[in-house]
């Protein structure tokens, strides 16, 4: 049986590229790392690494390794959290990863309102894009997932939705577009691997334009520079309210616009979620706007009323 000392190292080789590196990370000599990851692998049978070039890369083995491997030190981790929350009648811990928009705009109240209702729990967010987010949730890292539509499989639940509206922006006093116009402007995107910007790419090709495109690695300094006139955005409402209200945005109206999509907190399908993130998705559909998908009024209603 591989020991918890073993998958941790051949974890850290993963995460820091190379033997050397993880040498290094681990505080110990590059040969004890290679006799553990050789002891690893003489136990599971098969190999974890083969050479790419310079470097290393994981084979088939190895990769259903490090899913497994990950989820072990997940499940130990929220263990001794959840131990020590009940030892010291703490609230408990929920660790949550969010892309940008819902982290910026969205989790920072509902954040604050969770630990003002129900006292003093902990929670642990990571910002990333939509890419990293799901690699985050199906490794356990993280036990919910505020993002927009998971991707398709059985890996993952959606717990609870939110209508996100997607809006046109720019510099103010601009006025309305055909899709000819849209066509002629720059658009500002995020990164590849950004749910916004796969929305974006999506919406190009449903009007059948392709603009010139800037590449901008944050919804801050987007928002800044279509303020400044460098070009348009399609962007989450919730991303902008306070520039709409400001007048430093504004809306640009097309026939195609706005487009309607959701929220979507997220779990995994194979782990049972911690006490106190069932009760972070309880609150969310209690007092963020989120409801349960499914979930005709009526029962809302009554569900709300029992809760109350």
């Amino acid at each position: 049986m591989p020991s918890l000392h073993q998958v941790r190292t051949f974890l850290a080789v993963i995460d820091a590229g190379s033997v050397r590196a993880a040498a290094v990370r681990l505080v110990v000599s590059q040969p004890a790392v290679s006799a553990t990851l050789g002891a690893l692998q003489r136990e599971v049978g098969a190999s974890l690494f083969e050479r790419d070039g310079r470097g290393l890369r994981l084979t088939e083995p190895g990769k259903v390794m490090e899913l497994y491997g990950r989820r072990i030190l997940a499940l130990i981790d929220e263990g001794v959290a959840q131990t020590r929350a009940a030892a010291n009648a703490h609230g408990g811990r929920v660790r949550i990863a969010a892309v940008t928009t819902a982290a910026e705009q969205l989790l920072p109240e509902l954040i604050q309102a969770f630990r003002e209702h129900e006292g003093s729990f902990e929670v642990e967010l990571e910002v990333a894009n939509r890419a990293r987010v799901w690699e985050l949730l199906t490794h356990w890292d993280v036990e919910l997932v505020l993002a927009g539509r998971p991707p398709q499989g059985e890996a993952f639940r959606t717990l609870a939705t939110r209508p996100n509206e997607l809006v046109i922006v720019a510099q103010p006093g601009s006025g309305a577009r055909d899709i000819a116009a849209l066509a002629r402007e720059t658009w500002l995107l995020r990164e590849p691997g950004s749910g916004t910007r796969t929305t974006t790419e999506e919406f190009f090709a449903q009007l059948g334009i392709d603009p010139e495109r800037l590449t901008i690695g944050s919804n801050g300094a987007i928002r800044e520079c279509v303020r400044w006139g460098l070009g348009l955005s399609l962007l989450a409402r919730d991303a902008i309210e306070r520039e709409l209200a400001e007048g430093l945005l504004e809306i640009v109206p097309t026939p195609e616009t706005p487009l309607v999509r959701a929220w979507h907190v997220v779990a995994s399908a194979e782990r049972e979620l911690s006490p106190t993130a069932l009760r972070f998705v309880d609150h969310l559909c209690t007092r963020g706007g989120f409801t349960v998908p499914g979930l005709t009024a009526a029962k809302r209603a009554r569900a709300s009323a029992r809760r109350a």
